[in-house]
Formats: structure tokens, C-alpha cells, sequence
């Protein structure tokens, strides 16, 4: 008796998963309303671009900021999806399945979660996407002073390659 009472509680503390998976899911569409925000400004700005004062350095300063903007927007959409993703498959893990996802034709297999190496995968690989956007936003900033810079850049690119490339080959296995 006390066993199975113990036993239906341990099952149920499951349900406690249910606080992050709304959290996250809270969370996601905060970072979603915070970038949709961010681009609609960007898109507003862009329109300084065609000022006849924006002259040669000018225009290329701006220019940067501007594809920096876009490289904040793309890493907060990431990291709103990275928590959509977490919230989803926190839900599929520990309480219900979302019939929805199974049986729905345009759903992504993202979002459908079977253990928890496939969330871990899944968010890896969102993860792998928000550090590529962070290095690719610091090297449009940085300045170039000599071969070092050029080779620690070059070395960075390779090793982002190298990641793809491996990311890709296990996905295939």
C-alpha cells in the first residue's frame, strides 16, 4: 500500500516539468516579441541608408551596424527557437505526447522529441547555429591589423566548417 502510494507520487512529481515547460514557452515568445521588435526598428533605420550625408566612411559604418543588427535578430529568433524547441521537448519527454506534431504533414521532425538525446541533439545543433551567428557578428566588427588577426579569423572559419561538416556526418549515421 505504502509502496504504491509512494510510487504513484514519484510518478506524478513528473508534472513539476510542467513550471519550465511554461516558463520556456513564456520565454520563447518574449525572445520572439524582442526580435520582431529589434528587425521592425532595423527595417525603419534602413531608411537613413539612401541620406545624402552618409559619405564614405559614414556609409560604411553604418552599413556594419546595420548587418550587425541583423546578425542580433537572426541570434535572438535562435534563441527564441532553442527555447521553443526545450519547451516542446521537456513536454513530450515528461508528460504527453503532442498528438499534433506526430500526425500533422508540415510539422518538423525538430519538434518532434522521442528521448533526451534527441533534445540534446536538436538544441545542440540550434546551439552550434547561435555561436556560428556570434562569431560571424564579432568578425564583422573586427579590425585587421595583421596576420595574425587574418589567421585567427581563417582558423575560426575552418574550424565552424569543421563543425558543420561533423554535425552533418552524425546526422546521417
Amino acid at each position: 500500500m505504502i509502496e504504491k502510494v509512494f510510487e504513484t507520487l514519484l510518478w506524478n512529481s513528473r508534472f513539476v516539468v510542467i513550471i519550465a515547460v511554461v516558463v520556456s514557452l513564456i520565454t520563447a515568445f518574449a525572445m520572439f516579441y524582442m526580435a520582431s521588435v529589434d528587425a521592425f526598428y532595423l527595417v525603419i533605420h534602413l531608411g537613413d541608408y539612401l541620406s545624402p550625408d552618409l559619405i564614405g566612411e559614414a556609409r560604411k559604418d553604418f552599413r556594419a551596424e546595420a548587418v550587425t543588427h541583423v546578425v542580433e535578430v537572426i541570434d535572438g529568433y535562435l534563441l527564441a527557437t532553442v527555447l521553443l524547441i526545450f519547451s516542446l521537448g521537456l513536454y513530450e519527454l515528461f508528460i504527453s505526447k503532442i498528438e499534433q506534431a506526430e500526425e500533422s504533414e508540415t510539422s518538423s521532425s525538430v519538434l518532434a522529441i522521442h528521448s533526451l538525446d534527441d533534445l540534446k541533439t536538436r538544441l545542440g545543433r540550434v546551439i552550434i547555429m547561435i555561436l556560428i551567428v556570434n562569431f560571424f557578428e564579432h568578425a564583422i566588427s573586427m579590425d585587421f591589423h595583421g596576420a595574425i588577426e587574418l589567421l585567427a579569423l581563417s582558423g575560426g572559419i575552418a574550424l565552424i566548417g569543421v563543425t558543420l561538416y561533423l554535425t552533418h556526418a552524425e546526422e546521417h549515421k
